[in-house]
């Protein structure tokens, strides 16, 4: 009995990694700062723009223990868990909160199509909402934004002006200003950023424009 709960426990104590490695994040309020990104293996989605296809399958097991050491040894204090899809693997949750309790800033990187809720509050959610120029609209969980805090982020990947369109009405509709950060950014080479730009200022919303600085410094260098 004794070796089965030990066994029960490492399984709930693993998780399956595409890549740990060491950039400046990119992306949200952290963008700039040095950052170890784990990346978690497998997504249930397609988004149309995704850019990390690579993440869907694949993948290296890594227990909690040996994961955090990897984190720690790059010295930064920012740490992203990123996928993929990082929360379709249930054991991301209590992966999070272990990186809290070892000291880490913890952001997460979630489409926002999985429950969000019972997250340990020490970390920024930063979820993007799926536009319908994504593919992957209908997979939107609008509980989520009902959670949504002052220390959480919601990103629109604005791919033409109808998903600029839609943003806008989500955004007012559902009252989301006050609720969080909240950004828009254009489609890696598909909305040029001026016109995002412009759409921005012409519809009076105290919303933000971001742009992936990995992707000016680096393109599409996977694990940068």
């Amino acid at each position: 009995m004794a070796q089965v709960a030990r066994d029960m426990l490492d399984a709930a104590e693993r998780l399956r990694i595409t890549e740990v490695f060491h950039s400046l994040q990119g992306e949200a309020l952290a963008s700039g700062m040095p950052t170890v990104f784990v990346r978690l293996t497998g997504c249930p989605l397609r988004c149309t723009y995704c850019d990390s296809e690579y993440a869907f399958h694949g993948g290296e097991w890594f227990d909690f223990n040996a994961l955090i050491d990897r984190v720690a040894g790059f010295g930064a204090t920012h740490v992203c868990v990123t996928g993929g899809e990082p929360l379709a693997q249930p054991n991301c949750r209590a992966f999070l909160e272990r990186l809290c309790d070892a000291g880490f800033d913890v952001s997460l990187e979630t489409s926002g199509a999985i429950d969000i809720a019972g997250i340990d509050p020490r970390v920024s959610r930063v979820v993007d909402l799926k536009t319908p120029a994504s593919g992957e609209c209908l997979r939107n969980r609008w509980q989520n934004l009902d959670v949504l805090t002052v220390h959480d982020q919601l990103k629109f990947v604005i791919c033409d002006r109808g998903d600029f369109d839609w943003a806008v009405q989500c955004i007012r509709e559902r009252e989301l200003v006050d609720r969080c950060t909240i950004w828009l950014s254009p489609s890696w080479g598909v909305v040029e950023p001026h016109e995002l730009a412009q759409w921005i200022l012409e519809s009076g919303l105290p919303v933000r424009l971001q742009l992936q600085l990995h992707k000016l410094l680096w393109g599409d260098v996977p694990g940068k």
